[in-house]
C-alpha cells in the first residue's frame, strides 16, 4: 500500500504529460493542414492508382510524388509518358511489401522531404485501414494527410478484413509510440522513375495489368 500514491501519482504525470503532447501535436496538425499539398503517395495494389496520380500530377505540379510498392517500374513509366505527365519529382519505394510497410518505410522519406501536408491515393477497397495507419503513422511525425480515392475496376487490389484492420492499427499505433525516439528505417531501393532504363526493359520483355491497356505501346515500342 506504501507504493500506490506514488504510483498514482506517477501516473498522473504521465497521464498529463501525453495530454499536453496531444494537444501540441492536434495544434501542429491544424497548422500543416493549412499548407498546400507537397506530395502525393500512392499505395501500390493497383495499376488504376498510378493511372490516376499521373493525371492528377498535373493539377499539383510543384508536389513530389511517391509510390510505394506499385506496379512494374516500366509500366508506371509509360503509364506518365501517356499521360504527358512530368517524372522528374516522382520517386518509388520498392521495400514494402504490405501496408503497414508502406507507411514503414515511406514515412522517413516524407519526412527527409520536409512536406507537411500530403495527399495519398488508393482505393475504396483500401478503406478505412489504409487512411488511418497513414493518420497514424504521417500524423505523429505532424504530416497532415488528405484522402484521395482512384477508381479502381476489375479484381480490387485489396480486401478489406476487420481483423487485419484491427491488426494493422494496433501495430500502427505501437510503432507511431516509439518511431520519434528510435532510428528512422530506410530503404535501399528509392529508384527516380526519370532513371528507369525503359530500353533495357524492352530487351527483356515485360508485361503490365490489362487495364492500363499499355500492350499495344510496348509492341510498338519493341517493334522500333
Amino acid at each position: 500500500m506504501k507504493f500506490g500514491k506514488p504510483l498514482k501519482r506517477l501516473g498522473q504525470i504521465f497521464l498529463g504529460l501525453f495530454l499536453i503532447w496531444l494537444l501540441v501535436l492536434s495544434s501542429q496538425l491544424y497548422l500543416a493542414a493549412s499548407h498546400p499539398v507537397e506530395a502525393l503517395l500512392v499505395l501500390g495494389g493497383s495499376i488504376r492508382r498510378e493511372i490516376y496520380v499521373a493525371e492528377l500530377s498535373k493539377s499539383y505540379p510543384d508536389a513530389k510524388i511517391l509510390i510505394s510498392n506499385g506496379s512494374r517500374d516500366p509500366c508506371i513509366w509509360l503509364i506518365f509518358d501517356r499521360a504527358n505527365a512530368s517524372m522528374e519529382s516522382v520517386c518509388l519505394e520498392k521495400c514494402a511489401k504490405d501496408t503497414f510497410g508502406n507507411f514503414y518505410y515511406t514515412t522517413p522519406i516524407l519526412k527527409d522531404w520536409g512536406v507537411k501536408h500530403i495527399k495519398l491515393i488508393t482505393s475504396k477497397t483500401h478503406l478505412p485501414r489504409s487512411l488511418w495507419m497513414a493518420r497514424i503513422h504521417l500524423g505523429v511525425h505532424k504530416i497532415w494527410v488528405d484522402l484521395d480515392i482512384a477508381t479502381e475496376t476489375g479484381v480490387p487490389g485489396n480486401r478489406e478484413f476487420w481483423l487485419k484492420t484491427i491488426l494493422d492499427v494496433t501495430r500502427s499505433l505501437a510503432w507511431a509510440l516509439i518511431s520519434p525516439v528510435v532510428p528512422s528505417p530506410q530503404c535501399d531501393r528509392v529508384l527516380p522513375l526519370k532513371s528507369v532504363d525503359l530500353q533495357a526493359w524492352l530487351k527483356m520483355g515485360f508485361k503490365c495489368e490489362h487495364q492500363a491497356k499499355l500492350d499495344k505501346m510496348i509492341q510498338q515500342l519493341q517493334e522500333q
